[in-house]
């Protein structure tokens, strides 16, 4: 009997082992069930394959053909004079040969094309017929291969109206798993079935079974979309569900009401402050003052612009628990962050900032993992004693020997640095569950904050505070117009001819090492596999040298980044923020917390490298001292190419909230949302959130339903299916608290 946890070769009997080994490591399919759920990226449209016996000039083909030669050839770029490369290859059809050519910048590029069409593989090409040299062509051809020609199964598929196409690892062909897959589902005894049928009968869902048929051997389109809505609404809804359990457990806990006590210190804090609030402020903070007050743990996400305040909000509500008797611990992700908070805050509270003896003030303490033991003696003291009520640190804040006298408010800067584990070992230093705040200037589409912050409220700032310039980004794309990259330098010794300052971001310290943690995007192909880099990337410590020496020589430069010792690090940030510097050429360690008010330009080199919303929190850096800000995104990226498409949306506009879902939108969504985080992947599978906020919704509503009534005691599937995302380390994505 073959059953979903069935072994895969039970399966893939008459392939090669070699072959077998491939569907295990390449794909990660090691049972059965993994097979029939390894659903197709897209479905090929044949309908009946062009016939090309009678071809005509523009004429949109759709055949089925083997590659009888393809070869690289290399020549000169006329534009740069640089050397460039094509693969030609010639398709075989069952009428006239088409050419094909694709263009590739370097050797790398080239050579993946050539594999692709490398010569007696066999698949379905679509592109449009031309005339060259009295030759036809195909023209920006689409290409799937199932079959290569030497191989004993090469033979053409039954190709019906839709054809399955995989996701695949090489030496694997879309036509091989879509053999195991129909085999697969021929042999399945039974696929257990664990949504209830009064709830698939109320919100319109497939049962299982038939879902798995139509994804995978669909008739039409229609029976797609019914197969994948059962898929995504189940997991939206075991989301959901889980989600929905952690709020009610919040809920249940009792907690240390914060009421704000006499409020001496955010009252005088907000009488001394030279601005008003913004409404929005106003409005965040009664939010926060009321769940502070509450009988059970806040667990509040706080989102807003860059420059929108949000430090502000967060210092009013640790105030607020310090009036309470209680203390306050901001974590940072880095010390430059936390440095800068430190300052900032210090300087906001000014006196305050000071623990008296007639209790007039508070002592604020800075923890960070470069301090000394020494250094840390008496800030972890007075931490221990309560004599300090606000501490900003960063993972140094976790360490066994950190101690509060009552912890009742966590306050997490850019949360999504963070893994569960982190913010519940600080968490855990409480004597009551402590309240929890979490910030980040990355705005949340509304679903994405239902599905992976649905155990928080939500807060949001959308106004700027008054005094904030608006910020001009202009694409620089080199590969157009390689001489602009002149104009650019020349524009940064402008602004410092005005007295202003400047940034130069890199995606690299040095030509030999990246940094990992700065390179957010990587293009990939449809396959999955990363579409090879035109350049190296620039580096921070090659491009100083070569500015100093040339385009801004005589300027004041310095350059920042996550190598260099923290001492250096601080030293160089106060140095900035003095004017001592004029040109700060880092790596994306300024990304957040960085407040240099002078600082009127940024250069961004490779931008390409990086993702949409860092790209917007890099830019935040400037105009923020109520002059005018300039953003200049540097990239050789190609014309119409993803890449440049982000580019372009960046520079069209400021909106955070619009860039973050052009973010989703382009991007491998699982890393948008932090599933890197920790090595984690992603729990949602099949989920987008954009694509799919009415299923999202929908399913929310089903999870309410169930857990206020029965529970999950008549669906024992469904249960245990919530009970392993609980268990699993993925629950640690869902979990934000």
């Amino acid at each position: 009997m073959i059953t979903l946890d069935s072994p895969l070769t039970a399966v893939l009997g008459g392939a090669q082992p070699a072959k077998r080994k491939k569907f295990e490591t390449g794909l990660g399919l090691h049972t059965v069930g993994d097979l029939i759920h390894h659903f197709p990226r897209r479905y090929l449209e044949t309908g009946s394959l062009t016939k090309v016996d009678d071809l005509q000039v523009g004429q949109m083909l759709c055949v089925v053909g083997e590659i009888s030669s393809s070869e690289i050839k290399q020549y000169t770029d006329r534009r740069s004079g640089r050397p460039a490369y094509r693969v030609e290859a010639v398709l075989d059809t069952d009428g006239p040969r088409l050419g094909m050519t694709f263009f590739a910048k370097n050797a790398n590029t080239a050579g993946w094309h050539q594999r692709r069409v490398a010569e007696g593989n066999r698949g379905v090409f679509v592109g449009k017929a031309d005339r060259f040299r009295d030759r036809w062509q195909l023209v920006n051809p689409q290409l799937t291969i199932f079959g290569v020609a030497d191989e004993e199964d090469a033979e053409v598929p039954d190709i019906g109206g839709l054809y399955p196409i995989y996701p695949l690892t090489k030496g694997v062909l879309s036509w091989d798993v879509a053999r195991a897959v129909r085999f697969a589902l021929d042999l399945v005894d039974e696929v257990p079935e664990i949504l209830p049928a009064d709830l698939r009968a109320a919100y319109g869902v497939i049962d299982v079974d038939q879902a798995y048929r139509w994804v995978h051997r669909p008739d039409d389109r229609d029976q797609v979309g019914r197969a994948l809505h059962r898929f995504r609404f189940t997991e939206a809804l075991v989301t959901q569900l889980v989600l929905g359990r952690r709020r009610r457990a919040a809920r249940a806990l009792g907690t240390t009401s914060r009421d704000g006590g006499d409020g001496f210190l955010v009252r005088t804090f907000d009488e001394r402050l030279p601005f008003t609030l913004t409404d929005g402020q106003r409005s965040v903070g009664k939010q926060i003052d009321t769940d502070l007050g509450a009988a059970h743990p806040m667990n509040r996400l706080l989102q807003g612009e860059v420059g929108s305040g949000k430090t502000l909000v967060a210092l009013r509500a640790m105030l607020r628990v310090v009036d309470s008797g209680g203390q306050a611990a901001l974590l940072a992700p880095t010390e430059v962050l936390a440095q800068q908070h430190h300052r900032s805050i210090v300087a906001m509270l000014g006196d305050l900032a000071v623990g008296g003896l007639l209790g007039d003030g508070t002592c604020v303490e800075l923890l960070t993992g470069s301090m000394t033991k020494t250094q840390r003696t008496e800030p972890l003291s007075r931490l221990a004693s309560g004599e300090a009520g606000i501490v900003i640190g960063t993972h140094a804040l976790l360490e066994g020997n950190v101690q509060f006298a009552d912890l009742g408010l966590v306050v997490v800067d850019e949360q999504h640095r963070f893994g569960v584990e982190q913010r519940a070992a600080l968490t855990a230093k409480a004597q009551t569950p402590p309240h929890l705040l979490v910030m980040t200037a990355t705005p949340i589409p509304r679903t994405v904050a239902m599905t992976v912050f649905g155990d928080l409220e939500t807060s949001t700032l959308a106004e700027l505070p008054a005094g904030r310039a608006p910020i001009q980004t202009n694409l620089v794309p080199t590969v157009d117009h390689p001489t602009w990259i002149d104009r650019v330098w020349s524009r940064l010794r402008e602004e410092v001819g005005k007295g202003h300052q400047a940034y130069v971001v890199c995606p690299r310290i040095s030509g030999d090492v990246a940094e990992a943690e700065q390179v957010e995007s990587v293009d990939v192909d449809e396959d999955g596999e990363e579409i090879p880099a035109t350049a190296p990337a620039t580096a921070v410590e090659d491009l100083v040298r070569d500015l100093a020496d040339g385009p801004l020589a005589g300027l004041r430069l310095a350059m920042l980044h996550g190598r260099m010792p923290a001492e250096e690090k601080d030293a160089t940030m106060r140095a900035f923020a003095a004017g001592e510097i004029d040109v700060l050429v880092s790596t994306t360690v300024i990304e957040v917390g960085v407040d240099v008010a002078n600082a009127t330009a940024m250069v961004i080199m490779d931008a390409d490298r990086f993702g949409v919303s860092q790209l917007h929190q890099l830019r935040g850096r400037v105009g923020r001292g109520g002059l005018p800000g300039l953003c200049l995104l540097v990239s050789a990226a190609e014309p119409y190419s993803p890449a440049r498409e982000r580019l372009d949306a960046v520079a069209s506009t400021t909106d955070g909230f619009l860039l973050s879902r052009v973010d989703l939108e382009q991007r491998r969504e699982g890393d948008v949302l932090g599933a890197s985080q920790a090595g984690r992947r992603s729990s949602l599978e099949r989920l987008r959130v954009l694509r799919d906020e009415d299923t999202i919704v929908a399913a929310r509503k089903a999870a309410e339903e169930l857990l206020d009534g029965d529970g999950l005691t008549a669906a024992p599937g469904l249960a245990e299916a919530v009970a392993d995302l609980e268990a699993s380390q993925q629950a640690g994505f869902v979990e934000k608290s």
